[in-house]
């Protein structure tokens, strides 16, 4: 089979959605964060993204995320994409998240829907663009509706698309249906937000990863990305199906919770949970050993 053409990729192709390492009581660990990122990079990641949910974005300081940024960038940002998330439900917060984001380097920006009030369309579409209008940097928007309560409609991301700055878009909606017309209509790079969903999005256009067990399993994921792109889908899919007990056991409970738990297990940075955020119970960790250990990860 012929290699499969695939969009632009403004930030590479496998990133991964990075947690906020804390030291013992709680503070930020900066070393630890340094040390994460290359080995993140280390095993095949092309960019990451920091100071997003997987970073326990609505639990540390505005002066945190800047701290994050220029640590994580000292570390690796001659080496990987380093994209700063600067989503709220606050345009105007937003506005300075990304304006700080730019000031120490970031190389792009990934913003979240408005969570909790609930705004119309046209609301994420002000707010979007504000957000894109507000810096030089490029802009992958990032559609959740399970944690925010709203979608990004297919019109609206087409109208988003337009603006110049608006590049990408990260996928954790779920429905490949609506994920193929977006493609199709709106020509943004298609990032996979949802793990589980990795393989089927790249048959429909997307063409990359913003993962959360990339945290373990970076290589494999690249292996699977390189099979499909190099035509060899049924190698694609052995992958995926091989990675199918990390997919679903890194999402028993809340993604934070778990692949901080993995990285412990791993002996690599991580730190305890920010409140409302809780450690694993020893049998939750007892199965999350199990899934990783069917899933091919050597603990």
């Amino acid at each position: 089979m012929a290699p499969i053409s695939t969009p632009q990729t403004p930030f590479g192709r496998v990133l991964t959605a990075m947690v906020t390492p804390f030291t013992a009581d709680g503070a930020l660990d900066l070393d630890g964060a340094q040390r994460l990122a290359a080995h993140l990079v280390d095993a095949g990641n092309d960019g990451l993204v920091v100071n997003g949910t997987t970073g326990e974005s609505p639990t540390t300081s505005d002066a945190e995320k800047n701290e994050l940024v220029r640590a994580v960038l000292e570390a690796v940002g001659d080496r990987a994409h380093v994209i700063a998330g600067v989503g709220t439900n606050d345009t105007r917060h937003s506005l300075e998240l990304a304006r700080a984001a730019e000031k120490t380097g970031a190389h792009g920006l990934l913003a979240v829907t408005p969570y909790y009030n609930k705004p119309p369309q046209e609301g994420l579409f002000r707010h979007f663009s504000a957000i894109a209008d507000a810096t030089g940097l490029p802009v992958m928007l990032y559609d959740i509706p399970g944690r925010s309560g709203v979608p990004i409609n297919t019109e609206t991301i087409v109208r988003l698309a337009e603006h110049p700055r608006i590049v990408a878009n990260k996928d954790a909606k779920g429905d490949l249906g609506r994920a193929s017309w977006a493609i199709a209509r709106s020509g943004l790079a298609w990032y996979s937000g949802d793990d589980m969903l990795n393989l089927p999005l790249l048959s429909v256009g997307a063409c990359g990863f913003v993962s959360v067990v990339g945290h373990v399993v970076t290589p494999e994921l690249r292996a699977l990305l390189d099979a499909y792109l190099s035509g060899d889908v049924r190698k694609a899919t052995e992958l995926h199906l091989r990675l199918l007990p990390v997919f679903t056991g890194m999402f028993r409970t809340q993604g934070v919770i778990t692949t901080k738990a993995a990285l412990a297990l791993q002996n690599l940075p991580a730190g305890p949970l920010r409140m409302p955020l809780v450690e694993l119970s020893a049998d939750e960790t007892h199965q999350l050993k199990i899934d990783l250990a069917a899933g091919g990860v050597h603990l």
